[in-house]
């Protein structure tokens, strides 16, 4: 299931404390805003697969507007999302033969190069599908 959730990424110093208002205990931090929002990301996917793994209820997420007005001055959101099943496919990390077709000489210059046609097409699809 997909989720979106606002976290909020309160500056101290040059750290940044991350929680989410919805989802008490939903909380990280990191050591700049791009591990901040990293991290964000990883407790939000966390918190909400031990919630659907119990059956608890998962809240409505609170619009933007509901939470922009509390905010304190060192305070910023940031809208995280969060797609469980694909957290869940991506965990058991299940390799699956795949035929494809390719034209010959893409083969044979990869060969000569040596590339690793398996790993080369798993970038693609990753990069493809923004995941």
């Amino acid at each position: 299931m997909k989720y979106h959730f606002y976290a909020v990424l309160q500056q101290e110093n040059n750290d940044y404390n991350v929680y989410f208002p919805d989802l008490p205990g939903a909380i990280t931090f990191g050591n700049d805003i791009e591990d901040a929002v990293f991290m964000a990301q990883d407790a939000l996917e966390g918190h909400l697969l031990v919630k659907e793994d119990d059956g608890d209820e998962i809240p409505k997420p609170s619009e933007f507007k509901e939470l922009v007005n509390n905010l304190e001055d060192n305070e910023q959101l940031q809208l995280v999302t969060v797609d469980t099943k694909l957290v869940r496919i991506k965990e058991e990390n299940k390799t699956v033969n795949k035929m494809v077709t390719l034209p010959q000489y893409l083969v044979v210059l990869g060969k000569e190069k040596g590339v690793n046609f398996s790993q080369t097409l798993q970038r693609a699809l990753k990069e493809e599908l923004n995941i």
